[in-house]
């Protein structure tokens, strides 16, 4: 027996693809059996973890047939399980004893001990998301391997790498060994200024840039002071100056915050004695020693996973917190920066997330937030306890590393399961809004580069020397540029904003950090690579169904992968994109359509092993697959 459940809302609209709503609204929920079924109802109950479990039973009254109904009143449900606001829900099915869940957008499937629930995420109806970082592609830039223009000087301790196309970054002896960081390439903000034309080619709305504050490292996820721009890369000028040129362009730039901890060799910690201040270590009578948590005074004291050059700072602290959210997040943001991705974001209190949105709209009601989540983050559990990034609206939308998995795993392997996952139940899982603005990625600085991914050998069991070595013949990376090509295809038109780390456009190879680390290729660019980004970039700024339009899989084998994005409004056209990865589709539609990235116009369209295509076409037309 076939079940499927269908959603509308007061209006009449279907919301069917959808499972998060603003909490309210009033929603019919409809199931239809095909063959005749005499009872069904509808069994919701809260999320353990937030609240005591509550179970309500809604009984299902028949429109027809075997066609059953029922309405909720999503605030009358909050207040029944005892919460205000939001939440998040389970439910179920029971159709004759028959139990009935399963993540798919419309689909029921038959449950085993209640186990594959639906999930039902409520948000606060004021709930918004940034618009502008939607309206085109995010490009990834880690500062000191980017572009160097040779005006920042080196600081008395660092090691400048002159051999900027040949270099590699140092490496320890194995994987997870310490290392000083403090080789650097010259990369800088400069660097960046004399590149934006080439930035703004790739279809590029917002700059994310790698840590850029006073530190260390070259990495600067030790932060030594954030009132800093580091002078290596250029300082506060040249922060003022990008910014400034990128807006002309039509380009936003965003910080990473890294506001979990700092470095040891801080402004505010001070271990080693370098900074006027007195820091934590120093002195418990430091204005910073409440900011830290010591277990043993001075030299027992939390970190970032156990990593003592990184002292985890109380983001509950008030004084940290209005430090942080009332003057560093307003001094950059007045200087130009547009958003924050915030780094480690599970292990930031809800406290300072709530006080750091409130900052951020307040300088900026469209700036973003993005979090980096590695997981669902409708459902992420961190230290024990449920996180509202959604629910209570302290995030914008986060860093979309399921997609990845999934576009990895069908690109490479074939596999369905992961990927479908990650789109159709993923995009039924998270608020619409947050959907839009995930920040969708093949790679960045703590993963292999894509390319190495798709067409390098693994390089599980190998050494750090035999990394830094490796690189792919011309065969392999031939091939290796045909999968990325589809990898991008893939993404480029997925709800959410596709990022671009820096030089995978140009097929830039490397194994784990810090070999994904290494300078831009500007003299061995792959140029067919970076016409198809290009094309592809462009595309997805210059057509509005991608910043907003619903998603839906039209057909989804180990051979190829077919969707369709359908305007938001229901007026206008829509685009089907197919990516194929064996074998041959063809594409045949009831009227003439227009591939958007060829231009060409026509009635049926044949592609091969390798290609894609992005086809535009009305809405209401025919397609068939072959």
């Amino acid at each position: 027996m076939l079940f499927t459940e269908r959603k509308f809302d007061k209006t009449g609209r279907e919301c069917s693809l959808f499972g998060a709503f603003p909490s309210d609204l009033t929603v019919r929920f409809v199931l239809e059996a095909d063959s005749e079924i005499s009872d069904v109802r509808l069994v919701i109950h809260n999320d353990g973890m937030t609240a005591s479990s509550a179970f309500l039973t809604y009984e299902m009254k028949r429109e027809s047939g075997a066609v059953f109904s029922c309405e909720i009143d999503f605030s009358s449900l909050l207040a029944d399980c005892h919460l205000r606001g939001e939440g998040l829900f389970y439910y179920h099915y029971n159709a004759d004893g028959v139990i009935l869940g399963g993540e798919k957008p419309t689909e029921l499937e038959v449950l085993e001990n209640y186990q594959g629930e639906r999930q039902l995420f409520l948000h606060e109806p004021d709930y918004r998301t940034s618009r502008a970082f939607r309206d085109g592609i995010v490009y990834h830039i880690f500062v000191d391997r980017f572009c160097r223009s040779g005006k920042s000087p080196v600081k008395s301790y660092a090691v400048l790498d002159e051999n900027w196309d040949g270099g590699c970054p140092p490496f320890a002896e194995k994987p997870g060994d310490a290392l000083d960081n403090n080789t650097f390439f010259g990369g800088d903000l400069w660097g960046i200024v004399e590149k934006l034309d080439y930035i703004a080619s790739l279809g590029t709305k917002t700059i994310y840039l790698s840590p850029i504050f006073d530190a260390h490292t070259n990495h600067k996820y030790d932060t030594g002071d954030y009132t800093k721009v580091d002078t290596m890369f250029g300082g506060d000028a040249a922060l003022i100056e990008l910014c400034r040129a990128a807006k002309a362009r039509g380009i936003d730039v965003i910080l990473d915050g890294v506001f979990n901890h700092t470095g040891d060799d801080s402004v505010y910690f001070n271990r080693h004695g370098r900074y006027p201040t007195l820091g934590a270590y120093q002195s418990q009578s430091s204005p910073f020693y409440e900011w830290y948590k010591f277990r043993e005074y001075p030299d027992s004291y939390e970190c970032w996973w156990g990593v003592d050059i990184l002292p985890r700072v109380d983001s509950t602290n008030e004084s940290y917190r209005s430090f942080i959210c009332d003057g560093v997040v307003r001094k950059w943001m007045d200087a130009g920066v547009s958003g924050w991705r915030l780094d480690v974001v599970d292990e930031i209190s809800d406290e300072f997330l709530d006080d750091f949105r409130a900052s951020v709209k307040r300088s900026n009601p469209d700036g973003v937030i993005i979090g980096e989540v590695w997981e669902d983050a409708t459902n992420k559990i961190s230290y024990g306890a449920r996180r509202g990034y959604f629910t209570h609206g302290e995030l914008d939308s986060v860093m979309n590393y399921p997609l990845r998995n999934g576009v990895i795993s069908f690109i490479r392997d074939g596999e369905c399961d992961i990927l479908r996952l990650a789109t159709e139940t993923l995009y039924r899982r998270y608020p619409k809004q947050s959907s839009d603005n995930l920040l969708n990625f093949l790679g960045t600085h703590d993963t292999e580069r894509i390319i190495t991914v798709l067409g390098g050998e693994s390089g599980d069991g190998k050494t750090n020397a035999e990394l830094a070595a490796a690189k792919m013949t011309a065969d392999e990376k031939s091939a290796a540029v045909r999968k990325l090509k589809l990898a991008y295809s893939l993404i480029c038109g997925l709800p959410g904003v596709p990022c671009v780390f820096y030089g995978d456009e140009v097929g830039l190879e490397g194994y784990g950090d810090p070999f994904c680390r290494r300078p831009f290729p500007w003299n061995d660019m792959n140029g067919e690579l970076l016409e198809h980004y290009r094309k592809l970039g462009n595309i997805r700024k210059n057509n509005a169904v991608f910043r907003d339009g619903t998603f839906r899989i039209l057909e989804l084998t180990p051979e190829h992968f077919i969707y369709e994005r359908l305007p938001w409004n229901n007026e206008g056209e829509r685009t089907v994109v197919a990516v194929v990865r064996e074998g041959t589709l063809n594409v045949r539609f009831s009227s003439s359509v227009t591939e958007l990235i060829t231009g060409v116009c026509g009635v049926e369209f044949e592609l091969s092993a390798g290609e894609s295509a992005y086809l535009r076409c009305e809405k209401e037309m025919e397609i068939y697959f072959d």
